[in-house]
């Protein structure tokens, strides 16, 4: 587990780098990460990822008390569930990407596994990717939500607003919600392109071999 000075400057680090990158602008967005003492930092409501100061992340302890910083994101509710309903999560990373976001608008999407299983590495580092209904920002709602899959999956998309993924650590969050945007994109780019993914067999293989939760 990182000191605490040296997750808030990761969780700047990354934030920047996901918004210098295009995939989250203006000021949405929002990453939180367990500290070392069973609370979390989280990113303050209506920050933008460009340019967080480390010293204002909001500081929570692990009673879920706000005990330092600025006020944290409204959608602290959307966090709270994948901490809650999965052990092992040590980092949330929710972005409004522009992929992953449009594959949610399509009509005949699957719900139950948003990303079509093109590639072994969305397979790998994502599982099956659920969308969630469309709710207001900040409804803790979508907690609830989060909360009804009982740990299920460690990413969704939020119909009309964006993905969010959880991890055991913040890097592994960043690439997975990389991979995330970077499946939709090749999604929308092959859409009529009558291009098939992988086999049954194929998908079968790749959870085995890296022991996915598949189902």
């Amino acid at each position: 587990m990182k000191s605490d000075n040296r997750l808030r400057e990761d969780i700047c680090f990354w934030a920047k780098s996901l918004f210098d990158r295009g995939l989250t602008g203006g000021a949405s967005g929002n990453i939180s990460a367990r500290t070392e003492d069973g609370g979390l930092f989280v990113t303050p409501t209506g920050s933008s990822f460009g340019r967080l100061d480390p010293a204002r992340l909001s500081r929570f302890d692990a009673t879920g008390r706000h005990v330092a910083g600025d006020p944290p994101t409204k959608e602290m509710a959307l966090h709270d569930a994948f901490y809650q309903t999965r052990e092992t999560t040590g980092a949330v990373v929710h972005l409004h990407s522009t992929h992953a976001t449009a594959l949610s608008l399509l009509t005949d999407t699957d719900p139950d596994n948003l990303l079509p299983p093109l590639t072994a590495y969305s397979i790998m580092r994502l599982g099956k990717v659920k969308l969630l209904p469309f709710y207001r920002p900040g409804d803790p709602a979508m907690g609830d939500a989060v909360r009804s899959l009982a740990g299920r999956r460690s990413a969704v998309v939020l119909a009309n607003h964006g993905p969010v993924v959880a991890a055991k650590e913040l890097e592994a969050a960043v690439f997975a919600m990389e991979e995330l945007e970077e499946t939709a994109k090749l999604a929308l780019l092959l859409r009529g392109a009558g291009t098939g993914g992988l086999t049954e067999q194929q998908i079968r293989e790749v959870v085995t071999a890296f022991d996915v939760d598949w189902e």
